[in-house]
């Protein structure tokens, strides 16, 4: 007897552990293939980006593999998932599960110490940080300034054209607003530098990450570096002028960062903290709002009803205000019809394509393992052009937004959501309706449909 409870006392461990290995293995990979290793599908999924295909893409793989699947982009395995599940899991999930990482090769040319990198106590203190810059309560008092960018762009670039490019002068548009409201750059041959390095990395971050000479990689990598460079001077030379007393803490969002301390008179926010986020700032408010401002101009073209409903709101508005007079904090609430029009705009051409979390954990999804380590890649389209979500997803109809409360949760996110939704959101706003209240009463009027 004793030596058959000794035996089982043995055994017992060695069946435990059987058992749970046979448990494990059960926990099957998402459908798909890895592809070629560290090039995986990175090459497919770019061409489309750049041909206009990726929802196209994505979709197709929806249909071959389902909601779930895994593949490789730019070097690491990598589970693409979409829905509304979905996009809470991402949004509004448990941080101990996802961090926010991107790509080893967008991590190269952004740095590390960005809130898409930082998670936890990190992206807590340095979003609050930015958010008291980006609060709409703190952006109220530069309307002032935005509304005179505005004006100088379109007398320069729009007003007695024949035609314009609308992409590309929107971007200098934003970018505009961004060096002289975020950072304090004035227009010269600094702004100009500026953009052109900064043009250079942007054009490279959705790129196979090679980094040989003459890639557009390695030429991303480099104006990352000379960017870097350029706004650690003007760090410094923010520094020096608070120290001075020349400079205000609200100035810019430069000396807003330098500014924050905590109860030991210690700096919240690093140097490197600050550079990085500054190009993050410029990267996300620099692309969505440019590219909302002209897909909006586009449809509103399409659509000669909606544009003559925005044509009147604005003229209301315009009406009310003197000669010169800018726009105030209470005209853009005014702004109610133009502001749907943007929604359904963000709903049907998100300027966001997608992104990625890292699994700091293996994880249990809808049946299939998402293993440590891999990364998650989610597409903000794939729910704002699904039509059982938003019914004729195709057809541009800004009533869908009359009552926020009808559109599905976790189904429309162009900004993100939960504790990850983007800090600009509001600074987008106020450039997006500024301009196009411009654009619809000076420049645009009487010439869009003639």
């Amino acid at each position: 007897m004793n030596i058959l409870i000794t035996l089982l006392l043995f055994l017992l461990p060695v069946l435990l552990l059987l058992s749970w290995r046979r448990r494990g293995s059960s926990r099957k990979l998402p459908p798909g293939s890895l592809g070629i290793p560290i090039i995986g599908q990175s090459i497919g999924m770019l061409q489309a980006m750049r041909t206009n295909k990726g929802e196209e893409w994505l979709r197709e793989r929806v249909g071959k593999y389902g909601p779930i699947s895994k593949l490789t982009l730019f070097g690491k395995p990598t589970v693409f998932i979409h829905g509304p599940a979905a996009n809470k899991f991402i949004f509004y999930g448990d941080s101990s599960m996802l961090a926010n990482k991107q790509p080893s090769s967008i991590r190269a040319i952004l740095g590390d110490r960005s809130l898409f990198e930082l998670s936890g106590q990190d992206h807590r203190r340095v979003r609050e940080s930015l958010m008291s810059f980006l609060r709409p309560e703190s952006l109220k008092q530069y309307m002032g300034k935005i509304d005179e960018e505005v004006r100088k762009h379109m007398e320069l670039h729009w007003q007695g054209k024949e035609k314009v490019a609308a992409l590309p002068l929107m971007k200098i548009l934003t970018f505009n607003i961004i060096c002289s409201l975020l950072f304090g750059m004035e227009e010269g041959a600094e702004r100009e530098k500026f953009l052109e390095n900064f043009q250079e990395m942007v054009e490279g971050m959705w790129s196979i990450p090679v980094n040989l000479p003459f890639t557009r990689y390695n030429r991303s990598l480099r104006a990352s570096s000379r960017v870097q460079d350029m706004l650690e001077e003007l760090v410094q030379e923010k520094k020096v002028k608070l120290e001075q007393h020349t400079a205000t803490p609200h100035q810019d969002l430069i000396t807003c960062l330098l500014s924050k301390h905590n109860e030991e008179n210690e700096r919240v926010v690093t140097d490197k903290e600050i550079l990085h986020n500054i190009m993050l700032v410029m990267i996300a408010g620099h692309d969505t709002s440019s590219i909302l401002i002209t897909f909006m101009l586009r449809l509103l073209y399409k659509n000669p009803a909606v544009y003559k409903a925005v044509l009147q709101e604005q003229e209301e508005i315009a009406k009310s205000k003197t000669s010169g007079e800018p726009l105030t904090w209470e005209d853009l609430a005014r702004m109610k019809y133009t502001w749907r029009v943007a929604m359904e705009t963000l709903r049907m051409v998100p300027p966001v394509f997608g992104g990625f979390r890292l699994a700091l954990r293996d994880i249990d999804y809808c049946g299939y393992l998402i293993p440590k380590g891999w990364q998650v890649f989610w597409a903000s389209n794939m729910t704002h052009m699904d039509g059982n979500i938003f019914p004729a997803p195709s057809k541009f109809d800004p009533a869908r937004f009359e009552n926020q409360k009808s559109v599905p949760p976790y189904s429309f996110i162009p900004f993100g959501g939960g504790p990850r939704v983007c800090p600009g959101n509001e600074f987008a706003r106020i450039k997006t309706l500024v301009a196009i209240h411009y654009l619809v009463t000076q420049v645009l009027v009487g010439v869009m449909f003639r």
